[in-house]
């Protein structure tokens, strides 16, 4: 992401990941590897009183797999020195408006590391978040679809496990689309705002936004991107997807809905409320 190696750093729980904190993640990067320190679960219930609704192995998961982030460090406790980050020895401490506190200040002042806070100006839109487009390192073309409206560690490990089989690309549902197959107040996010999410992930190299209609609504990109192999899970497995595989001579993969081991299973449906 950046061009240099100077080490950047952010701090905080990160917990219920959403797109303030992946876009906060990607202008922190640009300054350098952004080393993430991650509160666990007894940090957040110290410093806020309350348990975490996502559990640190959880949110570490998901950290890690954001492209922009190049290491996530556990922090245990809190601590005014902050000798965890002199560690690594950053050229600058990022911070979210409201965020900064005289502790930091002080620390960044002692340690003449520069402290630079991020407005909501500055981490507002839906960038690009790959750098090279349409290129990749194996022979195979792997495909999935989705819409991906409340975005979480399982539909991760989805991604995770199709890139196994090669250089990932998934089409995300436009809004009219879903509206019609999933009924009103969907998608709770615009489809951009999906696409980016789901192209802020690692395992991604590409994502788009489908501009066809019906469960086979990504098939104008389909026939454009010509995979080897489109994977869904058993909720996206339809027959006009299978018939489209067969027909065209592309391997058909169902994966289980399993989630990462040790973490808990997640559900869209259930995160949004109805």
């Amino acid at each position: 992401m950046n061009n240099n190696n100077n080490s950047v750093v952010v701090y905080g729980g990160f917990d219920n990941i959403r797109l303030s904190d992946i876009r906060f993640l990607q202008e922190a990067a640009r300054f350098g590897l952004l080393n993430v320190f991650l509160w666990n679960d007894e940090f957040i219930h110290s410093a806020t009183g309350k348990n975490p609704e996502f559990p640190e192995n959880e949110r570490l998961y998901f950290l890690e797999s954001i492209r922009f982030v190049h290491k996530v460090i556990m922090v245990s406790r809190p601590s005014s020195d902050f000798s965890s980050i002199r560690n690594v020895q950053p050229s600058a401490w990022f911070v979210r408006q409201n965020d900064e506190t005289s502790a930091i200040k002080v620390f960044c002042e002692k340690e003449k590391i520069e402290l630079r806070t991020l407005t909501k100006a500055d981490i507002q839109g839906f960038p690009n978040a790959c750098e090279t487009k349409m290129t990749g390192n194996s022979e195979k073309k792997v495909l999935v679809t989705g819409c991906f409206d409340w975005f979480h560690s399982g539909h991760i490990r989805f991604f995770e496990e199709a890139s196994k089989m090669g250089d990932l690309y998934v089409v995300v549902g436009n809004d009219v689309n879903v509206r019609a197959l999933k009924g009103e107040n969907h998608p709770m996010f615009p489809q951009e705002e999906r696409r980016y999410m789901v192209e802020s992930i690692r395992y991604v190299n590409q994502a788009f936004v489908s501009t066809g209609q019906g469960w086979l609504d990504a098939e104008p990109e389909l026939k454009r991107l010509k995979p080897d192999i489109y994977v869904v899970n058993k909720d996206g497995d339809r027959p006009e997807k299978q018939k489209y595989c067969q027909d065209n001579g592309i391997k058909y993969v169902v994966l289980k809905r399993l989630p990462k081991a040790g973490l808990p299973r997640r559900e869209s449906r259930v995160m949004r409320g109805f």
